[in-house]
């Protein structure tokens, strides 16, 4: 197992180092010094325009500042002369952007904001909390619920086509109205004020820390209960059609044949086999909820790592927005290797090939 995750850590690593590069290229190359100047000229001196010579002074500090005068890749065309239009490729030495960039991500320091020029680092580490809090308890009460929802399918037939019937229904809205939905529900004060609207709960220093994560997670019902209701149809549709199929088999026929009643069959048998299938939706299941958190952080004020990056994109914050989607790589790794644990455990008889 442990030979296992070490190639397919090797394996992945490189394609999250490509896509992290080209995302990294085309965001120095759609970084508009132009609008950022824009805004410089705007709030530097008051509201007064800038001169010429203050705008080439302001753009070469600005550029500075932010390693945007090095020249961007290794290699870059470079005209010939004034005359003509030809370009030759230049070697420009390990002193440009993308290296020095690559050479600070490989020690762990993903820059610094372009907006308040604090460390990218710490940003998203004072942000990925409150975003973790939110997605490790979606995820466990999306499982949780699908799997107790898919028994309780298979045993109640007299509400199971209606259950499925608000499932379907369920599954096509769109994460936005689903906590909307929740925020009039039970956060309205003329219907139910059951649960804070927004935010989390000010940390005070007299609070031991089971009371300040009891809190927290008051805060995060409504957040908590929008991921799993939008993650949870596509899982219980498609383990319940598994486990129909699991107890139509031979050996279920068998089972029951021997005298085990149908909650031992299922359990018993039907369940593991079943469970494979939608072992796979937990590779998407991860991810989604990371992208998930964007829309519901910034509908319920959760100050989490999702409205940073919202904020970030908004602002053109590209080293932010480059941390961000690394992380998002790094959830998509763990979660395609969590999905081949599982049919492993799941299954014995799979093997784990490299």
């Amino acid at each position: 197992m442990g030979r296992f995750l070490f190639i397919r850590l090797l394996r992945t690593l490189p394609t999250a180092w490509g896509i992290l590069s080209i995302i990294f290229l085309l965001s120095r190359l759609l970084a508009s010094n132009q609008l950022r100047l824009s805004e410089l000229q705007g709030s530097a001196l008051g509201g007064h325009a800038l001169t010429a010579a203050q705008l080439r002074s302001a753009e070469f500090r600005l550029q500075q500042r932010l390693g945007l005068d090095l020249p961007l890749f290794y290699l870059t065309p470079a005209p010939t002369s004034r005359e003509t239009v030809a370009y030759r490729w230049q070697w420009n030495g390990w002193r440009n952007q993308y290296h020095l960039w690559l050479r600070s991500m490989v020690r762990g320091d993903l820059g610094r904001s372009f907006r308040d020029n604090q460390p990218v680092t710490s940003l998203l580490g004072r942000t990925l909390v409150s975003t973790l809090a939110l997605t490790s308890g979606a995820f466990l009460l999306t499982i949780g619920t699908a799997y107790s929802l898919a028994i309780g399918l298979s045993q109640a037939r007299r509400w199971r086509s209606t259950l499925l019937a608000i499932l379907h229904l369920l599954q096509g809205l769109p994460l936005f109205v689903v906590a909307l939905l929740l925020l009039l529900l039970l956060a309205n004060p003329d219907l139910l004020d059951l649960f804070p609207a927004y935010g989390l709960a000010p940390s005070e220093p007299a609070q031991s820390w089971l009371t300040r994560w009891l809190v927290n997670a008051h805060h995060l019902v409504l957040p908590w209960l929008s991921l799993t209701l939008v993650s949870l149809p596509a899982m219980v549709v498609q383990l319940d059609t598994s486990l129909q199929h699991e107890l139509q088999q031979n050996y279920s026929t068998t089972a029951r044949a021997k005298g085990l009643a149908h909650g031992q069959v299922m359990r018993r048998h039907a369940l593991r086999n079943a469970l494979l299938p939608s072992i796979t939706q937990i590779t998407d299941l991860l991810p989604a909820l990371v992208a998930g958190a964007v829309v519901v952080e910034l509908i319920f004020a959760v100050p989490g790592m999702g409205r940073a990056l919202a904020e970030a994109a908004a602002a053109r914050d590209f080293p932010v927005l480059l941390g961000g989607v690394l992380l998002v790589a790094l959830v998509r790794l763990l979660s395609q290797i969590l999905a081949d644990w599982l049919y492993y455990q799941a299954d014995p008889r799979i093997q784990l090939e490299t």
